[in-house]
């Protein structure tokens, strides 16, 4: 289907031959106009003639005193300025977040093992450098690509492998998994975990959590059956659990490290294989370039990747064919 010309815009003056006309109407002088516009007299002579013909008015006249404006020029020159205003103020606008001043809310998609292991040191970062914004933490599910993409959320940090066409990803950090057992379990104690063991002891599952599916996974793979006597469905009170039972807890290391600093567990290497996964923040397109999505990317990106490196540049996720 061949392309179709709005023939609407056909007679519009080109923002040269604008400039040109405040020039001419300010110096006076083709020549001065030609050298501020960086052009050859002869170019300028060029436009001068092209304005003429699209306005069907000489425009300037020269006289003795230099080019001087003919009553029609008069008449233009206020819309002429305007319409240059609007332009260099389209051309420079960019929109600024300032977030020592800034008053709005951002909402984030993260799971309950974020709202432990990352909430908190966001927080304290926004506090302190934002005092005026808000956040909002809402749950990864599978509302969470509309609500990026509407601009109800603002950001999604975890594994949130669904999110494709039309999004951003950046990597911030690597998860391995864990097990966690009370520090003074009767029969592991302060020893290795072998498989042996694991297979053995009962077990608190949890529900909740994007990486879930990969450790169900291997157990299948592996044919392990654990013997599950508890089942949560997210991370709240499992520390407790732990720390009252004989109980393990399979579940990633960030997590896993952090309930076990607060609750006097101990953690071990999972002697199961479970696939590693990578903790990403995403966005939608629509917002890549806004100052405040920016903004709070940028601050995730500073606090939360791998330690000791920077977090990857992001990259756009495309349809999978």
């Amino acid at each position: 289907m061949n392309e179709t010309t709005d023939t609407s815009d056909a007679g519009l003056l080109d923002i040269k031959l604008l400039r040109l006309f405040e020039l001419l109407y300010s110096t006076h002088s083709v020549t001065r106009a030609a050298e501020q516009l960086g052009q050859s007299q002869p170019t300028v002579s060029i436009w001068l003639a092209r304005l003429r013909r699209q306005l069907n008015d000489p425009l300037f006249v020269r006289t003795p005193s230099g080019m001087q404006p003919t009553p029609r020029a008069e008449m233009l020159i206020g819309i002429v300025r305007e319409a240059l205003r609007s332009l260099r103020q389209l051309a420079i606008a960019q929109a600024v977040f300032d977030p020592a001043t800034a008053s709005r809310r951002f909402r984030i998609c993260m799971t309950d093992a974020s709202h432990v292991t990352l909430l908190p040191q966001l927080l304290a970062h926004v506090r302190a450098s934002a005092p005026k914004v808000r956040l909002v933490a809402a749950r990864i599910d599978g509302e969470t690509a509309q609500a990026l993409q509407s601009g109800e959320a603002d950001l999604a940090i975890g594994l949130v492998p669904w999110l494709e066409s039309g999004f951003y990803q950046q990597v911030l950090f690597p998860q391995d998994w864990v097990c966690l057992v009370n520090a003074r379990h009767p029969r592991i104690g302060a020893k290795a975990l072998g498989l042996r063991d694991y297979k053995a002891e009962a077990h608190v599952g949890i529900a909740g959590g994007t990486g879930g599916q990969l450790l169900e996974a291997a157990l299948a793979r592996h044919r392990i059956e654990r013997r599950v006597q508890l089942e949560l469905p997210g991370f709240l009170g499992l520390a407790a659990i732990v720390a009252t039972t004989d109980l393990v807890a399979t579940l990633p290391r960030h997590i896993g490290e952090t309930l076990a600093r607060t609750g006097g567990l101990t953690v071990f290497p999972c002697p199961l294989p479970v696939p590693p996964f990578t903790v990403k923040q995403h966005w939608h397109a629509r917002y890549h370039e806004d100052p405040a999505n920016r903004w709070l990317r940028e601050l995730c990106a500073r606090l939360f990747a791998a330690r000791g490196q920077h977090a990857p540049k992001p990259v756009r996720r495309m349809a999978s064919r």
